[in-house]
């Protein structure tokens, strides 16, 4: 199904077209309906589905006409959940004049006066921790008078974390009128019993993750980022009966730099993004799929939705942001029961996402050694970077940062 089906506001519709939204994904494609009629739901999703952009988009609709009052609380269980929330809101509502705020604890976080002002009179979208929200009600100005809809994200891990009684005070202050929606990623029995007391006549979703089909060999090489194109260059030599090699990364900007670096060995490559029109990305398709190309350097706007038979190997030069993404990629290989290769090049601060993408796929993917000549990569039991936030003011049409072209094309 395809976001345009869903027939949403034209500002919202053109930020998603803006950063190469095409397909919705399973969650997608049943959660949006539910929001858009008003019902309160309940959702059985991991991160990795595009979960946050199934309850995210129809709220953004709904909003784009309601402004300068507190219309919907997003309540999460960390500040790096919050934080990719509020950045993923920022892009979604570039074109609109919707404006929103995370509010969590720590000394990264905005000051108190200006999360006091947007919980009062400020953003019609507040993304916050249950403690850090908890401190600001007990001061008395929260306004949630006009507050239309309420979600939970990642309700299990809140109640693990032991906020079950904090999310109980939270609903006290709220309107009783109101719609609620509540994701979670398991549902044990206190998930049930917390859905039962906020939760009226909801409907039930319940999304597994997509597995890689069984022709892909799964490999993962850790480099560091000065490594990669050489171990690609190496790799393209060493085989020249393959004929048909993808490679995907997550930014238009490296897709130049890589197609740079690979044409430098003379190779017949060409690169594809969101920058390009419709009829150049349907010419550099069909110079691919005639094998005139035999190398393809794509954004994550390819990875979903294109048919392209005999594709032998499919690199990752960086993670894709979530494991729906991953598979997506990947499955560009192996089709139709044949065989394919994909690898993964994973720097030191991309392997917590990897970790999560093997949870998620329920397999641990083999490991390749580099060649000699490209000397040794990071060690994995040494590396593990955690995911680094950007800070920055909010903006409405014409403020904040744009939203980015073909980053992981279907975000959490």
């Amino acid at each position: 199904m395809k976001f345009e089906d869903f027939k949403m506001n034209e500002h919202l519709m053109e930020a998603l077209s803006y950063m190469g939204f095409d397909e919705a994904t399973p969650i997608q494609e049943q959660a949006i309906p539910v929001i858009m009629d008003g019902k309160d739901l309940i959702a059985s999703a991991q991160t990795g589905t595009g979960k946050t952009a199934a309850f995210l988009l129809p709220i953004l609709h709904k909003l784009t006409d309601k402004h300068d009052q507190l219309n919907t609380l997003i309540i999460v269980p960390t500040r790096e959940l919050a934080i990719q929330i509020d950045q993923q809101i920022e892009g979604f509502s570039y074109f609109t004049h919707v404006t929103s705020l995370p509010v969590y604890g720590g000394g990264e976080g905005q000051d108190w006066e200006t999360q006091k002002k947007a919980l009062t009179k400020g953003a019609e979208i507040i993304v916050a921790t249950p403690g850090k929200l908890i401190s600001h009600l007990n001061m008395g100005y929260v306004d949630f008078r006009h507050l239309e809809h309420l979600i939970l994200d990642e309700a299990d891990r809140m109640l693990d974390m032991g906020f079950n009684e904090d999310i109980q005070k939270i609903m006290t202050y709220l309107p009783k009128k109101r719609q609620t929606l509540m994701f979670s990623a398991t549902m044990p029995g206190k998930i049930r019993e917390l859905a039962k007391k906020i939760l009226i006549d909801p409907v039930e979703i319940s999304i597994s993750i997509s597995k890689p089909a069984a022709g892909v060999l799964q490999a993962v090489a850790l480099t560091y980022d000065s490594q990669k194109t050489p171990l690609i260059n190496s790799l393209i030599a060493k085989k020249p009966e393959i004929k048909s090699i993808l490679v995907f990364t997550s930014t238009k900007k490296k897709v130049n730099e890589i197609v740079r670096g690979l044409k430098s060995r003379d190779y017949q490559v060409e690169g594809i993004s969101s920058d390009l029109e419709q009829n150049e990305r349907e010419e550099v398709l069909l110079r691919f799929r005639s094998k005139k190309t035999r190398v393809l350097v794509a954004t994550d706007v390819l990875s979903r939705g294109i048919d392209i038979k005999d594709i032998n190997f499919v690199i990752n030069y960086d993670v894709p942001g979530d494991a729906e993404d991953y598979v997506h990629r990947i499955g560009r290989t192996a089709r139709a029961d044949t065989k394919g290769v994909a690898l993964t090049l994973v720097n030191e601060d991309d392997m917590y996402k990897f970790d999560r993408i093997e949870k998620l796929i329920e397999r641990k993917v083999t490991r390749m050694r580099l060649p000699e000549a490209l000397g040794e990569g990071p060690d994995w039991k040494l590396g593990g970077g955690r995911p680094k936030f950007s800070k920055g003011g909010k903006g409405g049409k014409g403020g904040g940062r744009k939203p980015k072209k073909s980053n992981t094309a279907n975000p959490n």
